[in-house]
């Protein structure tokens, strides 16, 4: 049987914030009609969370399965890894305005252009590593923009903990949180060797203090695609589930 296949959409967005054009991968499922209404995913790495997440695949079988909410894919690929570091990392120079860029340009951006249901608990945000941070961090600077995050083995740092900690509507947020038990020797684009496993159990118990709704479990690997994308089915199906 052959398989649905929507329409991929390749865009440029200037950025006011950020002083460039920002690439955008746009996935638009088969089913798409302008007569209704969609979430929205949108994914930091999003090149790997199109190619090794194989997000479109996944959207339509879920789609076909009546599991999902109606769903268009907003991926944005980082230009190289320098770039990503900044842009991502809470120390990077561009993250604040990357995080405005997302909440102030690219929202209102998407909104104009697609049948959005403009609401935060209808747009996801989601990302690996350091983009799990970023997506993080920007749902807690914009709780009323983006309602929920996917986090897949997220960097966390002091400043991560303590953004949470400050944050004060646990309600309004809505998390799902993996990490692998061997990421304790991570290498980082860096060059250096980190511990990914610890932080990230230090922040799923803030989030379990603090009263976030979130999901978490510790998966058997380390920090790679292998291990993400097998974990991509159930991520989507409990963030945009009916």
């Amino acid at each position: 049987m052959n398989r649905k296949v929507g329409q991929t959409e390749e865009l440029s967005l200037y950025s006011e914030e950020l002083q460039e054009d920002i690439s955008l991968l746009i996935y638009l499922p088969a089913s798409f009609s302008p007569l209704y209404k969609y979430s929205l995913l949108i994914a930091q790495d999003g090149q790997d969370y199109y190619r090794f997440g194989r997000i479109p695949r996944l959207v339509e079988e879920l789609l076909g399965e009546n599991i999902i909410h109606n769903t268009i894919f907003c991926g944005i690929p980082y230009s190289s890894v320098a770039e990503r570091r900044k842009k991502y990392h809470p120390d990077g120079e561009q993250h604040e305005a990357y995080i405005r860029f997302l909440a102030h340009e690219l929202v209102p951006f998407l909104d104009e252009r697609y049948p959005t249901l403009q609401m935060g608990h209808s747009r996801v945000l989601a990302g690996d590593s350091l983009a799990g941070t970023a997506s993080l961090l920007t749902a807690l600077t914009y709780p009323h923009t983006f309602g929920k995050v996917i986090m897949q083995s997220p960097f966390v740092n002091d400043a991560v903990l303590h953004k949470v900690s400050s944050f004060e509507q646990p309600s309004l947020l809505e998390f799902y949180h993996v990490i692998g038990q061997d990421e304790t020797n991570v290498q980082m684009t860096d060059g250096k060797f980190s511990d990914f496993l610890t932080p990230n159990r230090k922040l799923h118990a803030l989030l379990t203090e603090r009263k976030f709704q979130t999901f978490y479990e510790e998966f058997s690997g380390d920090h790679k695609w292998k291990y993400w994308q097998p974990d991509l089915k159930r991520a989507l199906t409990q963030m945009l589930h009916i």
